[in-house]
């Protein structure tokens, strides 16, 4: 990550109590690889304009660590996502994304789902 990102990088949206700079991005990307230690993901869709490049996700992992108070159910989950960068001098200085995380919670059994 410290090759791709710059020094200056910036999270618009880490989960509650994470630092929006490149540690607390480091520790975001760690809070979800830990507990889904075999996750894939899928690059649905990519498009660059400019300085800034969206792609839409998609993520295929187990539960078998603790996640966000959760203890592992060993349950197979799907999440979507999408998630924009800006790039400078051929560093991402800027992210924004967005996750399912109600789905992934619903998948987990931690909230039933809707009906």
């Amino acid at each position: 990550m410290d090759e791709l990102f710059a020094t200056n990088f910036v999270h618009h949206n880490p989960p509650p109590g994470v630092a929006p700079d490149l540690e607390g991005y480091k520790q975001t990307v760690t809070m979800f690889r830990d507990p889904f230690p075999d996750i894939q993901y899928t690059l649905e869709d990519m498009i660059a304009e400019e300085d800034k490049v969206a792609t839409r996700w998609t993520g295929r992992g187990t539960h078998k660590g603790e996640f966000m108070g959760v203890a592992p159910t060993g349950k197979q989950v799907t999440i979507t996502g999408i998630q924009i960068t800006r790039h400078v001098g051929g560093k991402i200085v800027e992210i924004w994304d967005e996750m399912d995380n109600l789905g992934m919670m619903q998948q987990l059994g931690v909230i039933p789902p809707p009906g």
